[in-house]
């Protein structure tokens, strides 16, 4: 047993946390995998729930992308928060220290992605429009049914806008060009029911009926700058729970080892 006061602080801080992170991730990981075994129930679920972004989410194709998303974060946090639990409860110098090092990786990670965004923002722009302009021309179609398709809708009624630069991006979408439609309805001013005010807005937009000229990149970004003080103080929280949760660890895995040495 570690004895001395500061170290059983740690001791008790890392499994409280952990806990908690333990049981967020294994809530998370049992939804990812309830999804990818049942989403038959989810789909029934979702015509319950009066929210149209859930029923409008509750699509085999997207339920199985979601899944596998879920999965993957939450097997993550399952296993660094197992190792840093259950390393602090049972004074394991090996689980801490893998725990440790779990976490610097994360975090290094974390920077270097920071770092490379900003030396290469311009080129990291213009690779975003890239792959909104490819989905939106290659993958959306006037049936509304397919991932892509639900989340250019979502994306284009939620921010109010049209495209990635604007409408003129559906011009490029040769299945698109065939349905006689200049825009789909999600570019539309839309009434409660989420239905175009205006009828011709589909055919004929313009800036009354529609927000055909207000791209979804800038209205992204937009967004981003506006809640530009939420993100960043997510993200340094995020960074000093991930900087202590290291320090923490090495911490307790020394007072460990010069207990044990005695």
């Amino acid at each position: 047993m570690v004895y001395d006061c500061g170290a059983c602080m740690v001791k008790y801080v890392l499994c409280a946390f952990n806990f908690i992170i333990f049981i967020a991730g294994t809530i998370v990981l049992g939804i990812g995998v309830w999804l990818l075994v049942d989403k038959s129930s989810f789909i029934g679920l979702s015509k319950v729930v009066p929210v149209d972004e859930i029923q409008g989410l509750a699509q085999p194709g997207i339920i199985d992308q979601a899944s596998y998303i879920l999965i993957a974060i939450g097997g993550c946090m399952f296993l660094v928060s197992f190792l840093g639990y259950c390393g602090a409860l049972r004074e394991s110098q090996c689980m801490l220290t893998t725990y440790g090092i779990l976490l610097i990786v994360i975090l290094a990670l974390e920077i270097a992605a920071g770092v490379l965004a900003t030396i290469y923002k311009s080129k990291a722009q213009e690779e975003t429009k890239n792959v909104l302009k490819t989905s939106l021309e290659k993958y959306y179609n006037s049936t509304g049914s397919d991932p892509v398709s639900i989340a250019w809708d979502q994306l284009q009624m939620n921010l109010k806008c049209c495209g990635v630069d604007n409408y003129n991006d559906y011009k490029q979408n040769s299945a698109w060009a065939s349905t006689g439609k200049t825009v789909p309805e999600s570019c539309c001013v839309l009434d409660d029911d989420k239905r175009p005010l205006v009828s011709s807005c589909t055919s004929d937009p313009n800036e009354v009926n529609s927000y055909y000229l207000k791209g979804c990149y800038d209205a992204i970004i937009n967004w981003i700058m506006k809640n530009l003080n939420i993100i960043i103080m997510t993200v340094g929280v995020l960074a000093l729970v991930e900087v202590l949760g290291v320090l923490f660890s090495f911490c307790l895995t020394k007072s460990i080892n010069g207990y044990s040495g005695k």
